[in-house]
């Protein structure tokens, strides 16, 4: 992605939101709806996000660099250390933190520890609360009520990233707080993901939403290569990592049922992205440990 050149500091306003949240909470639909297309992959299961995807957001001479940050959790492999220091340095590093809570589950552990986190941030912060579609009104005034005694951010926005509902408020309010700067990246830009790690995050997502309990989170996808030679026809070489057999077979299935299910879901969302039609050659293999693997981690772009 190319940064935009030339721009007068006092022409323009541009700056960094870094979503903070548990698990789970709505993140990556938040930037969705905000940047206006799909930028970050959406399941419910926790660790959909690993890395820390960039969603642009441009409106005339204003600009957001909206980063989905993996939830925050206790690490327990070396993959989500890496999450979780990930986490700890964008938000060192932003001009505005959004902290993100669900309506539905309520003020919880895991958003105090987050919100005592936020109270001493350098930058402003905001709050949305998300899923409030989920919530009658009575219901919606207790949930914002237990967030407005969090002590942190200067506005509360409920919101439905699933609906839209509130996200043009909140994006215009973020839109205002942003500092003056030149635009951080080209305005036709919705994303900083590399096109072979976007297209292998719209794979990854067919798994998280067709596996259960350990499968998904010992699941990483890569895209080896994208082939274009022949006109109106896109071939997609990809793999599947799992660390163990038993996993392999489940992701396979009985008889490949399951890695087709995978595969026609798959090529359905790379087919929307690319424009053409695609066949997808996808290989599932095993790496044992590979959360684990300092080497293998560095390799597939996860920061240290």
């Amino acid at each position: 992605m190319a940064r935009a050149e030339g721009a007068a500091v006092s022409a323009t306003r541009a700056g960094f939101v870094a979503l903070a949240g548990r698990p789970n909470v709505g993140k990556s639909t938040i930037v969705n709806a905000i940047v206006g297309q799909k930028v970050a992959i959406v399941s419910d299961k926790p660790q959909t996000t690993r890395r820390a995807i960039r969603g642009v957001a441009t409106r005339d001479d204003v600009q957001l660099v909206l980063t989905d940050l993996p939830g925050v959790q206790k690490p327990l492999d070396t993959l989500t250390e890496r999450m979780q220091r990930r986490v700890e340095r964008e938000l060192a590093e932003t001009d505005v933190a959004l902290m993100v809570l669900n309506a539905e589950q309520g003020v919880g552990p895991g958003d105090r520890f987050i919100a005592r986190a936020l109270q001493n941030a350098p930058c402003p912060v905001v709050v949305a609360v998300n899923k409030v579609d989920r919530l009658d009104r009575a219901h919606i005034i207790v949930a914002l009520q237990a967030v407005s005694e969090l002590g942190v951010g200067d506005e509360i926005f409920p919101v439905s990233a699933r609906k839209g509902t509130g996200i043009d408020a909140l994006a215009d309010h973020l839109f205002s707080i942003v500092p003056e700067s030149p635009f951080l990246f080209d305005a036709a830009d919705h994303s900083d993901l590399s096109p072979y790690v976007h297209l292998a995050e719209l794979i990854r997502e067919q798994v998280l939403r067709r596996t259960f309990q350990e499968v998904p989170h010992a699941v990483e996808v890569v895209v080896d290569e994208v082939d274009t030679a022949r006109e109106g026809l896109t071939i997609v070489h990809a793999h599947a990592w799992v660390e163990t057999e038993s996993q392999k077979g489940i992701l396979v299935g009985a008889g490949g049922r399951m890695i087709r299910q995978i595969g026609t879901g798959a090529r359905k969302e790379l087919q929307r992205e690319l424009g053409t039609k695609v066949h997808l050659d996808l290989i599932v293999r095993v790496r044992r440990g590979w959360r684990g693997d300092d080497a293998l981690l560095d390799r597939l772009g996860f920061d240290a």
